[in-house]
């Protein structure tokens, strides 16, 4: 019984804490302060950043304080949105650029939630502060650019 509860403990230790939505989660947010990055709290416990552009183009991407799992995999998303449609669905030449459009990219992918086109990054719940860091820059400037691309001129998010 006492290898059982030694085994019990020890199984507590190394699993990664898991957060729920709703809850803001204290290791993005030191993170995030270690990185000096300033940001906002939403309603879903979740983190904003805006990240601006030396052309004066803004960015929002956000950073899930919800861990997923699946497995053994303990994963966070980062995302940012690019474009919404009018219709709800994509359209078919937007859809398809999207897909063009992570088939190049090394870190990330492209996914439709509700009407916006929103690129998500999935890394690993414990990832440190450079790997956070990485997320980040890789989905505002992805993003940045697809919504430059599909709607010139325009700077919603």
């Amino acid at each position: 019984m006492r290898v059982l509860s030694s085994l019990i403990a020890v199984a507590v230790l190394v699993v990664p804490a898991v957060t729920f939505a709703g809850t803001p989660d204290p290791i993005v947010k030191a993170h995030l302060d270690a990185l000096e990055y300033q940001y906002e709290l939403t309603e879903q416990g979740d983190y904003k950043v805006v990240f601006k552009y030396e052309d004066e183009r803004t960015q929002l991407v956000f950073i899930g304080s919800a861990v997923e799992t699946y497995g053994e995999h303990h994963v966070r998303e980062v995302w940012a949105p690019a474009y919404k449609s009018a219709e709800g669905a994509l359209p078919p030449d937007v859809a398809n650029r999207l897909l063009e459009s992570s088939s190049d990219l090394k870190l990330g992918a492209w996914t439709k939630a509700d009407a916006y086109a929103v690129f998500v990054v999935k890394l690993p719940a414990d990832a440190g502060k450079d790997a956070l860091d990485d997320a980040l820059e890789v989905a505002g400037i992805t993003a940045d650019n697809m919504e430059s691309e599909l709607t010139p001129g325009k700077d919603e998010f």
